[in-house]
C-alpha cells in the first residue's frame, strides 16, 4: 500500500491561527484613542506595549491578557526590534490574538512598516489600526493648523534621528523645498540634534521663520515654546525642553499668539 508521506510545514511561511494587530495608541491623551483601537485592546490575549503608551490605555486590556512592556523611546536604550518581532511571531504561531500597542501612529516613525514586512514573511495575519500622530496633536492643542490656504500648501513629517550608519535628512535641501513650496515641517525626535537641524534649515529658510516646540503633546504635562528658526536651539536649551518633543517649522505657527515676530526676543509659553 502506498503511504502518503507526512506533510511538513515551514513555520516561517505558513499562516497561523493567531494574528497581530499594530495599534496606534495616539499621542498620550487616552481620550484620543479611537474606538477601533479600544476594541482591539480589549480583545487581545497578548499586548506588547511601547514606553510612550499611557497606562490608562493599557488598563483597558482584558485582565486575563498577558501584557509585555517592550520599551521603545527615541534616544534611549530600548528592547531590540528583532526581539519584539520574534515575540509577536511566536505568540501568533501559538494562536494568540496579539496587539502591538504603539504611541502615535504605527506608520509614522513607529517602525510599523518593518514589523508588517517581518510578520507577513512569517505567514502571520496582520492588520493596522491608525492612531493620532504626535505632530498633529501637538499643533492642534495650540489651535495651530498644519496647512493653511495663506501660509502652507502641504506638510512634511520628518525624523531628526537617523538610524546608525544613515546619512540622515538633507536639511538644506528640505529647507529649500519648504521655502519654495510653502510647506510646514514637523520634526520628530529632533531635540538632541537641534544644532545640526537649525544650521541646515537656515540655509534654505528665513531666519525669522516661526517655530513651535511642543513637549509631551496632549498630556497634562505638555509644555511649548514659540520662537524663530534663528533662536531655536537657544530656546530649547533655555526652556529645558526634552524628548518627547515635536518641532514645527513654518508660517502656520503665526497663528500661535505667543510667536515671536523677530529673531531677537524669543518667548516661551507653558500649557498646563
Amino acid at each position: 500500500m502506498h503511504r502518503t508521506p507526512p506533510m511538513t510545514h515551514d513555520l516561517s511561511s505558513t499562516p497561523s491561527s493567531g494574528q497581530v494587530t499594530l495599534v496606534g495608541a495616539g499621542p498620550g491623551d487616552p481620550e484620543l484613542l479611537t474606538l477601533k483601537a479600544l476594541k482591539a485592546i480589549q480583545q487581545a490575549t497578548v499586548l506588547l506595549v511601547d514606553d510612550l503608551v499611557n497606562d490608562t490605555i493599557v488598563a483597558h486590556a482584558n485582565p486575563a491578557a498577558r501584557v509585555v512592556h517592550v520599551g521603545k523611546r527615541g534616544g534611549c536604550k530600548s528592547t531590540p526590534q528583532s526581539f519584539i518581532e520574534r515575540l509577536m511571531i511566536t505568540a501568533a504561531q501559538e494562536g494568540e490574538t496579539v496587539v502591538r500597542l504603539k504611541g502615535g501612529d504605527p506608520f509614522i516613525f513607529g517602525r510599523g512598516g518593518e514589523e508588517v514586512e517581518h510578520l507577513e514573511a512569517a505567514g502571520i495575519r496582520v492588520s493596522v489600526i491608525n492612531g493620532i500622530t504626535a505632530g498633529l496633536a501637538a499643533v492642534t492643542s495650540l489651535n495651530v493648523p498644519l496647512t493653511h490656504r495663506e501660509h502652507a500648501h502641504g506638510v512634511v513629517f520628518v525624523t531628526g534621528h537617523a538610524k546608525p550608519g544613515d546619512a540622515g535628512t538633507d536639511w538644506p535641501a528640505l529647507a529649500a523645498a519648504a521655502q519654495h513650496a510653502k510647506l510646514t515641517l514637523v520634526i520628530y525626535m529632533g531635540v538632541s540634534g537641534v544644532a545640526d537641524i537649525q544650521a541646515g534649515l537656515l540655509q534654505g529658510l528665513r531666519a525669522d521663520t516661526p517655530v513651535a516646540i511642543i513637549q509631551n503633546a496632549s498630556l497634562p504635562t505638555q509644555r511649548h515654546a514659540a520662537c524663530t528658526l534663528q533662536s531655536l536651539q537657544a530656546t530649547i536649551q533655555r526652556e529645558q525642553l526634552v524628548s518627547p518633543s515635536v518641532i514645527v517649522v513654518g508660517d502656520v505657527v503665526l497663528g500661535l499668539q505667543a510667536v515671536v515676530q523677530t529673531s531677537h526676543a524669543p518667548v516661551a509659553s507653558k500649557v498646563a
